[in-house]
């Protein structure tokens, strides 16, 4: 009841706003009202909606359509018809009716099929669109590619590009001995680029972007496109650096390669050569001027800074000429003297010289033997041979006479034979007193101990009670050390040291560097509690 009150409520509200000269609001397709206050600009749809309904759909964002899904039954590339002559309407290039000859892939040909009519191409199938597929869908370039031609195509495309790089490499090497024969034929300068590799170079095309055929600027053709790029020479990550703001890769790409197989050696290779050589000098110029004093710089005022540079080149060739004239009339010139001569340049002469059958010569003059800047064949101290001929022993000494001091006197056949006699002595005093050593005494009561130390001698024998006294001793003393209650008050020294006090000392003394030092002090600190503990008890 509620709800046809208040549809007869606005119902009644309409009629009496119509009375009254109020336009109702709009109502959009889904039943509601449009608030009249919303601006026209929003509330108006674009031309191009064909519906004009009022409503504000099209201020919303719209859901994107499905798309449908592609062919599969149609296949690129089939080829379906080929006619014997040339139809009205066909390609004028090639002679197929699937296109027209601004969309023909074919080679251009210097005489077209509708002027020829020979050689006629194939019709191609074409997509059968059925109405259904979306702009995308039908303008897809792979639809209908069959995979399986993926690497004969790709076969065929590398061997068409190995075929392209060795013609143009073929084609440069060409130019590059065309350049070095003009070179050495007409004597031009090294840096001079030939006009051969910058074919249009210099053209400027003007670009037509009005709609009365004006020109908005100029485009100077920088480089070729067919040409490889810089940063596509190498791909390794780790090679030159190249820059794509200003698209300049400045060290070479391919150090390892072949210079005279590498046609691209980096920027810096061109910055060496031709007027960027001298824009370099005229640089390094006016930065010494301006460090002088001098006004100078290259591009507040270049022409100023050009004719000084031209005219310090001259003042500078002068004066070297001016030293150079000074130096030769001091010291004169051997190259303006004449050619050198040819012996001297081929190192043979023209000089004959005859022998007989004894080697003497008859005709002639025997060419000099080429020998050392050092003395040959001088012996001294009468030796016969020279110091180094004869080794022994790691040392160096005389053949002649088996010495090994340089500057001794040489003894001959007698030397050898007095040394050889001394060393036979030497061997038999050797056997001798090896055959007349002394036993060992017996043991009883005196004992042989191993000395601690190598200062001690090998014959060394200690009395083994003394021993025992002097370790005993070295304990009280080493107690003392440790605590100094223990010391008595008059102290004596006896400075009377024997041989068992310093095997007691040798033996009481601890050795940092001993491994076992911890562990044996540990055990003597056990054994000290021990006897104070019985003591104890």
């Amino acid at each position: 009841m509620a709800s046809r009150a208040a549809e007869r409520r606005k119902q009644y509200d309409l009629v009496e706003g119509r009375k009254a000269g109020i336009i109702p609001p709009a109502v959009d397709k889904h039943g509601k009202d449009i608030n009249p206050h919303i601006p026209e600009y929003i509330a108006k749809k674009p031309w191009y909606d064909l519906t004009q309904e009022p409503g504000l759909e099209h201020q919303k964002k719209q859901k994107p359509e499905p798309r449908k899904l592609l062919s599969s039954s149609f296949i690129r590339g089939q080829k379906t018809h080929q006619a014997d002559s040339y139809r009205k309407g066909a390609c004028e290039n090639c002679g197929a009716m699937t296109h027209v000859s601004k969309a023909c892939m074919e080679r251009p040909r210097e005489k077209g099929a509708k002027h020829t009519n020979k050689y006629i191409a194939p019709d191609e199938k074409l997509f059968e669109s059925s109405g259904e597929l979306d702009y995308d869908a039908k303008r897809d370039r792979w639809n209908g590619y069959d995979i399986s031609r993926y690497a004969q195509d790709t076969k065929v495309y590398e061997a068409r590009e190995e075929a392209r790089k060795k013609y143009r490499k073929e084609e440069q090497m060409k130019k590059l001995e065309e350049t070095a024969s003009a070179a050495v034929d007409e004597k031009e300068d090294e840096a001079k680029v030939d006009e051969s590799q910058q074919v249009d170079f210099g053209k400027v095309e003007k670009r037509v972007r009005t709609t009365g055929g004006g020109s908005t600027g100029t485009v100077r053709n920088l480089r070729i496109r067919e040409d490889t790029a810089k940063y596509l020479y190498c791909l390794d990550v780790d090679s030159s650096y190249y820059d794509p703001k200003t698209r300049s890769m400045r060290e070479n790409p391919n150090p390892e390669n072949d210079p005279n197989e590498n046609f691209y050696a980096g920027d810096n290779k061109n910055r060496e050569t031709g007027q960027a050589l001298e824009f370099k000098h005229l640089n390094v110029y006016a930065w010494e001027s301006s460090d002088k004093g001098q006004d100078v710089h290259p591009q507040a005022a270049p022409s100023q800074a050009e004719l000084l540079y031209k005219s310090f080149k001259v003042s500078k060739g002068m004066l070297n000429a001016k030293n150079k004239d000074a130096i030769m009339q001091k010291y004169g010139s051997a190259a303006a003297e004449g050619d050198i001569p040819k012996e001297l340049l081929l190192g043979q002469s023209e000089r004959q010289v005859e022998y007989d059958r004894a080697g003497r010569i008859i005709k002639g003059i025997e060419m000099a033997i080429t020998r050392s800047k050092y003395e040959e064949e001088l012996y001294i101290n009468n030796h016969t041979t020279v110091w180094g001929s004869w080794w022994k022993a790691h040392q160096w000494g005389y053949k002649c006479c088996k010495q090994m001091i340089k500057n001794s006197y040489c003894t001959g056949a007698a030397g050898i034979e007095a040394s050889e006699a001394a060393a036979d002595l030497m061997k038999a005093n050797i056997a001798r007193k090896e055959t007349s050593e002394e036993p060992a005494p017996a043991e009883g009561n005196k004992i042989k101990l191993a000395p601690w130390g190598t200062d001690v001698p090998e014959d060394q024998v200690l009395d083994p009670k003394r021993l025992d006294e002097a370790l005993k001793k070295e304990d009280g003393r080493r107690r003392e050390e440790r605590d100094e209650r223990k010391r008595k008050y008059n102290v004596k020294w006896n400075d009377q040291v024997t041989a068992e006090d310093m095997e007691a000392f040798r033996m009481k003394k601890v050795h940092h560097d001993d491994p076992m030092k911890d562990f044996l002090h540990q055990n003597k600190i056990d054994s000290d509690s021990v006897i104070i503990c019985k003591a104890g008890n």
